[in-house]
This record gives C-alpha cells, structure tokens and sequence, in this order.
C-alpha cells in the first residue's frame, strides 16, 4: 500500500517528502497528487507518458499468472534482499511481489491500466505512475535493490536511489529470445549486441557483478502465443497476416525463452 513506501516518496516538482490526507498525497509547498480509487498515485511533473494499453496489460497478466515465466521469477528472486525494492518498469508488479523480503516495494511505471493491478499485487507495493526518463519521485539512496525487467532504463537516477551497496537487477533478452515466433510470425527482433549495449550504457554508474543466461522452453497453445505477443512492443507492431499464421500453426508450440540477468554493484 501507499501507506508503506510513502516515507521513501518525494515530490516530483519540487524534492520535499509527501504526506498523506484524505484522498491526496501533499508536499510542504502545497504540490498535491490525487490517490486513485484502486490505490496508485500519479507523480509526473507533465504530461503523462504513454504506456501499456490496458488489452497489453490484460494479456501480461493473464500469461504471467499461467507460471510460463515462472523460470525466470525464481532467477530474479535469488537475489531478495531485506529493505525497500524499486522496480522501475513494473508493470502489473509480477516480478516485484515476488522479490519482497520482508520490506516495502515500490512499483514504478507510466501506464495506469498496469498500476491499477500494481496497487493489488502485493500488500506492501506502493503504486506510483511517473515518466521512467524523468527524475523519479524516489529519496536518494533509498532502495537496497532496485529491479528492471523488460523495462527503460534510466541509468543516472536508477544509480541515484539506490543506496551505496545496493544492486540493481536488470532482465533482458537476448537475439534468441522467443526466436521460433520471431521467425514464423515476423516479430521485432532483439540485437545480437544488446546487453553489451546495456552494459556499456550502465557502466558509468553500475559495474556487472553476476550476469547469467536464464533459458527455458515454454510450451504454448495459439491463445497463449497471442497473449505473449499482445502483451509486449509486438502489441504495436501488428501484422496484417499474423492471426492467420497463428491460427495456421501446429500446437502446442514450443518456443525458446531467453533472457540474460545481471547483478550490477552501484560503483
């Protein structure tokens, strides 16, 4: 709940720490931002940035609950530590509810359809809808990990609220990844030099303290295969032929998950 990571909140137009009153979170210069009746609150400084529609985030959920990525849950959750979590980038809060020790979690994204499940995932998740490339509403040094699956990442402030010692988990594809769709259904493709990229991106901030290569078969039915690719970029990029070639193809199919997870040490 909010209630929970409120004292690691801060104003986004001005820095001050926030208090609650009824129906609205305040700063000391009198900044106020509305609470959601389903528990988020929106903390942006403009415009909201678009994010996840709320079909993409329905198919998210529904494919996530099957336990299709429960593989790399368990990868991810290896690395639970005690204090706050922020997850920059979380979505429904799936990966995050699964990563809280026995502190608070604060779930970070811009699309309200996927804070509105957020705000329920887990009863110590504090929802908070904010602009990933923006400051984010966070205290400095206030999170002991900080997680960023399939997500923006921000280098700068993701180093800036994470505390001296802390880890910042990050989850990404690889060129592999889902590669028996990519092909078949002619899907966004993942470079080959990606996470060097995101190393090299993190670098000035971040150096690599554990990096494995989490890999795992799923075994899909058409429904699921349109969920996978509902839920993600695909979702924007559709092609005119697609549902036919799902509808055309032998089931169940098997696909490759293939997904890099590295620890990064804040330097």
């Amino acid at each position: 709940m909010l209630a929970d990571v409120l004292p690691f909140l801060v104003c986004p137009h001005c820095g001050e720490g926030l208090a609650a009153d009824v129906g609205v979170l305040r700063c000391p210069r009198l900044h106020s931002f509305d609470v959601a009746k389903q528990g988020y609150v929106t903390l942006l400084r403009g415009a909201p940035a678009a994010g996840d529609t709320a079909e993409m985030v329905a198919a998210r959920a529904g494919f996530l609950a099957a336990g299709h990525y429960d593989p790399l849950v368990r990868a991810l959750a290896d690395w639970r530590a005690p204090g706050l979590v922020v997850d920059a980038g979380a979505g429904t809060g799936f990966y995050l509810s699964a990563l809280l020790d026995d502190g608070p979690g604060i779930a970070l994204d811009s699309s309200k359809p996927a804070l509105r499940r957020a705000a329920r995932a887990h009863p110590r998740i504090g929802a908070v809808a904010c602009d990933l490339w923006q400051p984010l509403p966070v205290r400095t040094a206030a999170a002991s990990l900080v997680l960023n699956v399939f997500a923006p990442r921000n280098p700068p402030e993701l180093r800036r609220v994470l505390r001296d010692g802390g880890t910042l988990l990050v989850a990404a594809p690889t060129s592999g990844h889902l590669a028996e769709l990519v092909s078949e259904l002619d899907l966004l493709t993942v470079d080959e030099d990606k996470q060097d990229r995101i190393d090299a991106r993190l670098a000035p901030f971040f150096t690599v303290r554990d990096q494995r290569l989490c890999e795992f078969t799923l075994t899909l039915d058409r429904d699921d295969v349109r969920a996978l690719i509902g839920m993600g970029p695909n979702a924007f990029h559709a092609r005119q032929d697609r549902d036919e070639r799902i509808a055309a193809m032998p089931t169940p199919v098997q696909v490759t998950a293939s997904v890099v997870v590295t620890a990064y040490r804040a330097c």
